[in-house]
């Protein structure tokens, strides 16, 4: 709650001239498939922006590539405010891990904030035959091949989630990447892949369902969603938040004081206890920021990120 304070504070501070912001329709750019905490999130907080602002706030999703695709959409346009890119952690990693990218999400892309916090659940199907974290360990190191894990892409927040799961506990992970986080766990619920980590929105109602077993969280936040969910514990993640985050960003060049605007009602709309109780259900917790301290975030969540990636020899080519 003190970053929102401190979003809506530094909104007053919004310089009055320059151009009329919002100016028309305002779209947050999804770069993940429909369904997951990233769309939900967007949608509900474009819902209450359209309320409050009186002009349209549309979603779309431009899923691939990792999340590039739809960063390198919203760069492409107009540094005005008007289209937003929508991240998950997943934006960060594919940051840090990836040398090749098109742009420099550093310096071409500004934070306008951070918007929540979710703990990603190991789940498993239930027809695995596994009931811990040891369980699936054990199982994976009796098979010389190896066990699979799926993803919603290379470099995404599950990819590193799962590969380190796999370096920690000593077994042969293949990686299987998909479009996104909702196939990865039909995937798993059918078995095809052992195993793969998912925000809640993928992961809770399936397990409520009994059609997944979940393992593991990344934090203790996870057993606020799930009582007695264990934390799976990751070596190497020191200084920065095992959680996934989601955020907003907008071309590099946005003025601050658009930023700061944006900034500032979006932390007043995650403030509303109607969107934390729907954030709540489904597993995440609603988190603001001012755009500098989204911009140092990034940053220091980049180069941990890059670090551990160097680490564990993980390459994006």
């Amino acid at each position: 709650m003190a970053f929102a304070c401190a979003a809506l504070c530094a909104a007053t501070a919004a310089h009055a001239d320059g151009p009329a912001f919002p100016n028309g329709p305002i779209r947050f750019i999804v770069p993940a498939t429909p369904g997951g905490t990233t769309d939900v999130l967007a949608r509900v907080v474009a819902q209450h922006m359209t309320q409050s602002w009186g002009v349209p706030v549309m979603v779309e999703n431009r899923a691939g590539a990792g999340g590039v695709i739809g960063a390198s959409y919203v760069i492409s346009t107009k540094p005005d405010g008007q289209t937003v890119l929508i991240a998950p952690s997943a934006f960060g990693v594919r940051s840090a891990l990836d040398r090749k990218l098109p742009y420099d999400p550093l310096k071409d892309l500004a934070g306008v904030g951070l918007m929540a916090r979710s703990p990603s659940f190991l789940v498993v199907s239930p027809a695995l035959g596994v009931k811990s974290l040891a369980d699936l360990a054990a199982y994976a190191k009796e098979r010389p091949d190896g066990v699979s894990y799926g993803s919603a892409g290379m470099g995404s927040t599950g990819h590193l989630h799962a590969a380190q799961f796999a370096a920690v506990y000593g077994f042969d992970g293949v990686h299987v990447p998909y479009r996104g986080t909702p196939e990865a766990v039909t995937d798993v619920m059918q078995n095809r892949v052992q195993y793969a980590f998912a925000p809640g929105p993928n992961a809770l109602p399936l397990a409520r369902d009994g059609r997944l077993l979940v393992l593991g969280a990344t934090s203790a936040a996870g057993a606020k969603f799930m009582a007695g969910v264990p934390v799976v514990r990751k070596p190497g993640m020191t200084g920065v938040d095992a959680d996934d985050w989601f955020g907003a960003l907008v071309p590099g060049k946005t003025p601050l004081a658009v930023r700061e605007k944006l900034s500032a009602e979006i932390a007043r709309i995650l403030a509303l206890p109607d969107v934390r109780t729907r954030l709540n259900e489904i597993g995440a917790q609603p988190e603001s920021s001012t755009p500098e301290q989204f911009d140092a975030m990034l940053r220091e969540y980049v180069a941990t990120v890059r670090k551990l990636g160097d680490e564990m020899q993980i390459r994006l080519e």
